[in-house]
């Protein structure tokens, strides 16, 4: 799958396991994915997030991210399912950060030592690659770029793309940005 992958896209994957490297990650994760793209500048994906207004509020969905980690993945809507319940996340994660230090959570490693071997991807990162090869041929392109992978991270239920809705960018925005589709325009996959 990755031969057909553009520069921008492969630069992308990359990205995201420079990522999970830099935090320590086992694996490289749907975020990272996320993380990368919002490096990327001069590519069909960092115009669509332009278009869209991102460009000049990168460090809030940065931030949110790193909250979302801090939580052990779970988006914003999941903590405030668990607080209807009863349970408040925020206060589970300051009572383990106590005990085992901040981001205890994360499934991040304490050392930030450098693993040995390649870094698996996790689950939701390789839905996130399928998903993209689905979207790319649904709008009958060729390759898959960088904008692929946007899409398919605005379209698949998680941390990203709670993430990106609560910024404006959403898989209808970018589908509109990017192709000229109508709210009424199905999701690949």
């Amino acid at each position: 799958m990755f031969e057909r992958f553009t520069s921008d896209a492969r630069a992308v994957v990359h990205g995201a396991v420079e990522h999970a490297e830099r935090v320590g990650s086992r694996s490289v994760g749907a975020e990272h994915l996320l993380l990368a793209l919002l490096d990327r500048e001069a590519s069909r994906a960092s115009f669509a997030l332009a278009s869209l207004g991102l460009a000049d509020r990168k460090e809030p969905v940065r931030a949110a991210l790193a909250d979302a980690r801090r939580r052990a993945g779970l988006s914003q809507a999941e903590a405030d399912a668990l607080a209807g319940l009863g349970i408040d996340v925020s206060d589970i994660v300051s009572r383990v950060e106590e005990v085992h230090g901040v981001g205890a959570m994360s499934g991040d490693r304490q050392d930030r030592g450098r693993l040995s071997g390649r870094r698996p991807f996790g689950r939701d990162a390789k839905e996130v690659l399928e998903r993209c090869l689905r979207i790319a041929v649904a709008h009958r392109d060729r390759r898959i770029g960088d904008e692929h992978l946007l899409l398919a991270l605005a379209a698949r239920p998680g941390v990203p793309s709670e993430v990106l809705a609560d910024q404006g960018v959403t898989y209808e925005a970018l589908s509109r940005v990017l192709y000229g589709e109508g709210e009424g325009e199905a999701k690949a996959g």
